[in-house]
């Protein structure tokens, strides 16, 4: 099994930061790509930032020059760094990895549960 856990969500005043991490664990053996994604209730979820496979950084154009990402490989873990927040950033962000687990030779896309993060104006 495989599992994304998020956290670093809450709630912060407008021009504020916030730091989101992404622990993947289980049984991984290789993971491909991975990232960051939003959704706010009545909307369809949203790339906010991802690592490609060859390692390069796509960032939505709302967010970019505020928000970060990055990524420690030992630990399965991927960042968000985000700041300058805006009311308009306030939504569940969801991580996903690309992974490949041991015994398996296909890559299965996961996501984590969820975290909400809420800008007040």
């Amino acid at each position: 099994q495989v599992q994304l856990v998020e956290s670093g969500g809450g709630l912060v005043q407008a021009g504020g930061s916030l730091r989101l991490s992404c622990a993947g664990s289980g049984n991984i053996a290789s993971i491909n790509t991975m990232g960051w994604y939003r959704q706010v209730p009545g909307k369809q979820r949203e790339s906010v930032a991802t690592f490609t496979s060859g390692g390069r950084t796509n960032y939505a154009d709302f967010v970019k020059g505020r928000f970060t990402i990055s990524r420690d490989n030992a630990k399965n873990t991927v960042y968000l760094q985000m700041l300058s927040l805006k009311p308009d950033d306030t939504a569940v962000y969801y991580c996903n990895a690309n992974i490949r687990s041991w015994g398996r030779t296909t890559y299965v896309d996961y996501w984590g549960q969820g975290t909400q993060v809420t800008v007040s104006s």
